[in-house]
């Protein structure tokens, strides 16, 4: 079995590798933006018996159709995990234009490779809550107005939207993966719950360390981006198609962690943080959480771990290393 992972550096294509390592035995093709940085390093802290010689790495211009087409017509992979995004959301809003027009073009260039090279194999499309964009009295299911208020999440819906055509008019095995948010040991420093990790780290070295932060009324659906990545690989593989929302159906507060995090260094938040609504994103929703009803009865899936028991994964994570 032949895979192609798009993204294949992030912490969502890194659990997905490891899984089918050891799960599979699968070749894989890991796209990625720059091989010389692909760190094999997280994939032997996840599990150091891997047969790594089964990933071959690939440096592709996802912008250039010739190349994409020449990539999927030779590779003839059997599933596809189509993981790429920005390494931050704050890149979509200080490129707007050509962040949109990349997310647009490279999901164009991977579709249209397919089609013409009459490869419908399994798809998995990663979609996002950022979708949705607005407060509700409801958890968010396959069936909820999407209302994206941002570059970013337009950019999503296009995509999203496209996927689901293609998935009816090729009678096409895609999933489209309406992912909520996750973090883990790999979560990227640029992404707001690993800059609270690190800087808890700091404030235990130096009390004297003080950092703005947004609305702490703010509320999420966290979950372990391993246990997402669970769910993504078991309806790929198993034939599923259509909308699915991956979540744990829970919605933690901002205040919530904060609180947790600085308990762990037996300090208060309030000595440290300031609140500065300056740093909040325009229109960003006050509550967001999954209704997974829809994926616990297709495939008994559900999140496993708590977003304190991920802090905990992150904050160990991230201590090991800084000895």
């Amino acid at each position: 079995m032949k895979v192609v992972i798009t993204g294949a550096s992030g912490q969502d294509g890194m659990f997905i590798i490891d899984n089918l390592l050891n799960n599979s035995k699968s070749q894989i093709y890991a796209c990625t933006r720059n091989i010389k940085n692909f760190d094999f390093n997280k994939l032997h802290f996840l599990n150091n018996n891997s047969d790594f010689e089964r990933i071959t790495l690939v440096d592709i211009n996802f912008q250039n159709f010739e190349e994409v087409y020449k990539f999927f017509k030779d590779t003839k992979p059997h599933h596809v995990f189509n993981m790429m995004g920005p390494s931050s959301v704050s890149k979509f809003i200080q490129n707007p234009d050509s962040m949109m027009e990349s997310t647009l073009n490279s999901h164009k260039n991977i579709t249209d490779s397919l089609i013409k090279t009459r490869n419908f194999c399994n798809f998995y499309q990663a979609s996002s809550s950022e979708m949705y964009g607005y407060d509700s009295d409801s958890a968010f299911d396959e069936s909820s107005d999407f209302k994206p208020n941002s570059t970013y999440a337009k950019a999503k819906q296009i995509v999203h939207s496209k996927s689901l055509k293609y998935e009816k008019e090729y009678d096409w095995n895609i999933v489209s993966g309406i992912m909520f948010n996750h973090e883990s040991e790999f979560r990227n420093s640029n992404f707001l719950i690993m800059k609270l990790v690190e800087k808890i780290i700091e404030i235990k070295g130096n009390q004297n360390t003080k950092f703005e932060f947004p609305n702490l009324e703010i509320s999420r659906d966290w979950s372990y981006a391993g246990d997402i990545s669970d769910a993504v690989i078991n309806l790929t593989l198993n034939d599923f198609t259509g909308p699915f929302v991956i979540g744990s159906g829970k919605a933690v507060t901002l205040k919530e962690i904060m609180l947790y995090m600085f308990d762990k260094i037996n300090s208060n938040y309030e000595d440290h943080v300031l609140v500065n609504p300056d740093n909040e994103r325009l229109g960003e929703p006050l509550k967001v959480v999954s209704n997974p009803e829809k994926i616990k009865k297709s495939i008994n899936w559900e999140s496993r771990l708590s977003i304190f028991e991920v802090l905990d994964k992150m904050y160990a994570y991230k201590t090991t290393k800084s000895i």
